[in-house]
C-alpha cells in the first residue's frame, strides 16, 4: 500500500469516528431537554395546529432559542409552498410565536 491509501483510509476512520461521537453527543443532548420538558411532543403539536388551520407537519423538534426550551414545528398547507414555523413552549405550553416562511426564502 502506499501512504496516500493509508493515510485516506486513516482520516475516513477518523471521520467516521467523530461523527458517531458527534451523533451520540446529540442523543444525548435531546434525551436531556426531553428530561427538562414538561409539556409533550402531541400536546404542543395540538397548539401549534391550532394556530395553521389545514396544517401539515413537515419537522418537528425540541430546542432551546434565546433561553427558552420550545418545541418548534414547520407547518405546510395546502395549495402552497411556503412554510409556517410555530414555537410552543416546552415548559408552559404556551405559543411563544408564529413565522411564515415564503418558498425559497432562505433563514
Amino acid at each position: 500500500m502506499n501512504k496516500q491509501t493509508i493515510l485516506s483510509g486513516t482520516l475516513a476512520a477518523v471521520l467516521l469516528a467523530v461523527g458517531a461521537i458527534g451523533c451520540e453527543s446529540e442523543k444525548a443532548g435531546q434525551a436531556e431537554l426531553q428530561a427538562q420538558a414538561k409539556v409533550t411532543k402531541d400536546q404542543a403539536q395540538a397548539t401549534a395546529l391550532a394556530k395553521v388551520p389545514n396544517g401539515t407537519v413537515k419537522e418537528a423538534e425540541l430546542e432551546k432559542e434565546k433561553g427558552k426550551l420550545i418545541w418548534s414545528f414547520d407547518l405546510s398547507t395546502p395549495d402552497t409552498k411556503d412554510t409556517t414555523e410555530v414555537n410552543v413552549d416546552a415548559i408552559t405550553g404556551e405559543l411563544v410565536n408564529v413565522e411564515h416562511e415564503k418558498a425559497g426564502d432562505k433563514d
